[in-house]
């Protein structure tokens, strides 16, 4: 599970990483050769008037791999996690132009010679409350809240009502059997990024074989609903792919996280496995959200998938059996991130082994029911 992490560090900088290139009016303006990549970033180019209109695509590399592929020219940025480790990073951006000729940039980070840090890990839980006619509750103090891990109980450090900042990633599918249903898909999104708060930071990503950025940590809402105009529907569906990734994406930092996904059917194009993401979702605190539309609402072995994935994590999984009806689900989701508390502690046993570790948490008032995840994996 990822986990918050108070740090004091002494750092000594390496020199500048010497490798900066850019050409053909590709230039990457982020990072720089000054920058300290760690954590969830941003990859960013620009490109000149003249390049823009022959561009196609854009593929970004780190470290001479692939971590976004056929980017848009309209949305030239990748997000990308660069880890708990800092070091330099050599990143790469090559853009096709028409003809299938390419341009490349190249920018080298810095790099850290010499840290010594202290770490407090502090695991996070978000948790909503309803009463005994399943309405939300709210304004609940944290010593309402009985939280234990393994059969210990643990002390509630950190707490944060439904108020608190949400970073959100939205991943949409956009495959080949979405041409019909998109004009309403994009009407139920265009309406859940309105209701969403401006204060919370949202990533759209569309996905088919691949995984798109369309927007990263945007808190304008105008640019997040330009960002879904730009949606067309091809290709096949990796879906197990893109949560891996959107996992990635979401896994450092503190305060709530929240992964929306909507997909119309079953993987086809993943090299991830489901083995693979079921273990990424018991080891990261964004909660899972899932709306499944056509073959996602109405299979049977899909359906339970989607519902397993979700099980643990303590998200919901939601079914709209026609486009039309959308609006719903995604009406419900923004109920549910409206009322979410947040939660955290310092286990116990800190040790981060990657065992299965049991989580319960109770109310104080016996009358009032709360769901929440039901565990985690503690990684090293």
């Amino acid at each position: 599970m990822n986990r918050t992490r108070a740090v004091l560090a002494v750092i000594l900088l390496c020199g500048v990483g010497a490798l900066a290139q850019s050409g053909g009016g590709l230039t990457i303006t982020f990072p720089t050769p000054t920058t300290i990549l760690t954590g969830a970033v941003v990859l960013k180019v620009t490109l000149a008037d003249d390049l823009a209109a022959r561009v196609e695509s854009l593929t970004f590399y780190v470290d001479g791999m692939v971590v976004c592929a056929s980017v848009p020219r309209t949305n030239p940025q990748c997000a990308w996690n660069a880890g708990r480790d800092v070091k330099a990073h050599v990143v790469r951006v090559v853009a096709t132009v028409t003809g299938g000729s390419r341009i490349v940039a190249t920018v080298k980070s810095r790099a850290i010679g010499y840290t010594e840090t202290v770490r407090v890990n502090v695991t996070q839980l978000t948790a909503v409350v309803r009463d005994s006619h399943g309405r939300f509750v709210t304004g609940l103090p944290r010593e309402a809240f009985r939280v234990s891990e393994a059969g210990k109980p643990q002390r509630v450090t950190h707490f944060a009502a439904h108020d608190s900042p949400l970073d959100l990633l939205l991943a949409i599918d956009v495959s080949g059997s979405m041409a019909d249903s998109l004009p309403d898909l994009k009407e139920a999104v265009t309406s859940f990024l309105r209701a969403v708060r401006p204060i919370d930071r949202v990533t759209i990503v569309a996905f088919n074989d691949t995984m798109f950025t369309l927007a990263a940590e945007e808190t304008d809402v105008d640019a997040r609903v330009a960002a879904v105009d730009r949606l067309l529907a091809f290709g096949g569906t990796a879906l197990y792919d893109v949560l891996s990734k959107s996992v990635d994406t979401l896994q450092e930092g503190t305060g709530r996280r929240a992964i929306v996904l909507f997909t119309d059917g079953e993987d086809r194009s993943s090299q991830t496995t489901l083995a693979t993401v079921r273990e990424k979702l018991e080891s990261t605190d964004a909660t899972l959200f899932v709306i499944g539309l056509g073959r996602g609402a109405t299979a049977a072995e899909l359906r339970k998938t989607l519902e397993d994935l979700v099980d643990a994590n303590g998200g919901l999984v939601l079914f709209a059996e026609r486009a039309k009806d959308l609006k719903t689900p995604f009406a419900t989701i923004l109920d549910e991130l409206s009322h979410q508390y947040l939660l955290g502690y310092e286990p116990t046993d800190p040790t981060g082994d990657g065992a299965w570790r049991p989580i319960k948490v109770d109310m104080t008032d016996k009358n009032l029911r709360v769901r929440v995840r039901r565990g985690y994996r503690l990684s090293k």
